[in-house]
């Protein structure tokens, strides 16, 4: 039984605790989903998150606009990886690429978050290239002026979404400026002449990833999000919320990573007695318990500060997933250690797990660079 005390903590709302309780029950009667076939699966829960109502989360009302939630984006992410990280994929992937329009799109374009929102579109974030991962403003891909539209020549690398999605938004050098101060975001629908996806990429915990290749892609100058230059902003805004939320996921999966601990160590007999009753074990599950609630002391509160008003989170989101992520990972080590030779069986939930946390550590922003973050955002306020 996962812990709920923490429920009982400041940040929260009644309304809070009541999304809790929604989205176990539901975890509880839908997950885990069988994965065999990863697009298949993605796309069936993107409806029935839909269908439930729960992606209306993952973005504003387009007739009624309203600022999104962080603690709820967190609290359904930790829910989901806990049951499955498939999930959690497929709910956080709706949301982020969504932001950038749910935040800058014009009201044309926010008209599509009632697609996004009923699970009946899905959404990609076009972000990362081959040499421009966590270092953003080195974007490559073009993005050409002509007359009323915009070229978009090159590749994209590491998409989620890659091939189910039923758009893209893409950040592409526009050439306003040197660095970040040239990038624009644009809307692209993946049924664009000339848009491939030119390689799967196949990952140690499944998720549909892939190249895409924008071959002379054209697109209406309306595809543009916001105004020409504002990509790097747009890009950020919309990691300031969701960087959080990967902590979220992080804590979700550490924290199933410690219940199936302690199940583990009560049941689990060595020299004559539980594993729980050694000294070893204990310390061992006393640090992973630290782990935990340091980490959703954290996220909740970058999700607060948020919520609460804040113009930007960027250096607490920033400890959020670096904390949340590094944390999770030791956290499902040692679970995997003492579950011994059931840990690293293939189909185990901790062997999951294990596989499950190791990309949270690199994407949206690596670990390296969240330090970059936090330290340049605690000198500046100095």
């Amino acid at each position: 039984m996962p812990d709920k005390t923490f429920f009982a903590w400041p940040f929260f709302s009644d309304r809070h605790r009541a999304l809790a309780e929604s989205i176990e029950a539901w975890a509880t009667t839908n997950l885990p989903v069988d994965n065999n076939d990863v697009a298949a699966a993605c796309c069936a829960l993107v409806q029935k998150l839909g269908r439930d109502g729960f992606l209306k989360h993952t973005a504003p009302d387009p007739d009624a606009p309203s600022p999104l939630d962080m603690r709820a984006l967190c609290l359904i992410r930790e829910t989901l990886a806990r049951h499955d990280g498939l999930a959690d994929f497929a709910f956080a992937m709706q949301g982020l690429g969504a932001g950038p329009i749910s935040l800058f799109g014009d009201a044309a374009q926010r008209r599509l978050l009632a697609r996004t929102r009923a699970g009946d579109a899905i959404a990609a974030f076009a972000l990362t290239e081959q040499q421009s991962g966590s270092d953003v403003a080195n974007i490559a891909l073009a993005a050409t002026r002509d007359g009323d539209t915009y070229i978009l020549d090159g590749e994209k690398m590491w998409i989620s979404n890659s091939g189910i999605a039923d758009f893209y938004v893409v950040f592409a050098r526009s050439g306003e400026g040197p660095g970040a101060k040239g990038l624009s975001a644009f809307l692209v629908t993946a049924d664009a002449p000339d848009l491939s996806i030119t390689e799967a990429l196949d990952v140690i915990a499944p998720h549909p990833l892939a190249r895409i290749h924008f071959d002379q892609v054209r697109v209406p100058a309306s595809a543009l999000i916001g105004a020409p230059g504002e990509g790097f902003k747009i890009a950020m805004a919309t990691l300031d919320i969701f960087r959080a939320t990967v902590g979220a996921a992080a804590l979700g999966f550490a924290r199933r990573a410690l219940d199936e601990t302690i199940a583990r160590t009560k049941t689990r007999k060595l020299f004559g007695g539980p594993l729980a009753e050694l000294q070893m074990v204990q310390a061992q599950i006393a640090e992973m318990a630290v782990d935990v609630d340091a980490a959703a002391l954290l996220v909740y509160r970058a999700a607060w500060a948020k919520d609460s008003g804040a113009a930007r989170v960027t250096r607490e989101a920033a400890m959020a997933k670096l904390f949340a992520t590094e944390r999770a990972q030791d956290v499902i080590d040692k679970a995997v250690q003492l579950h011994g030779g059931d840990g690293v069986r293939r189909g185990a939930i901790v062997e999951r797990l294990y596989r499950e946390i190791r990309a949270l550590r690199i994407y949206e922003g690596a670990s390296e660079v969240q330090k970059i973050v936090i330290a340049r955002q605690t000198l500046a306020g100095a």
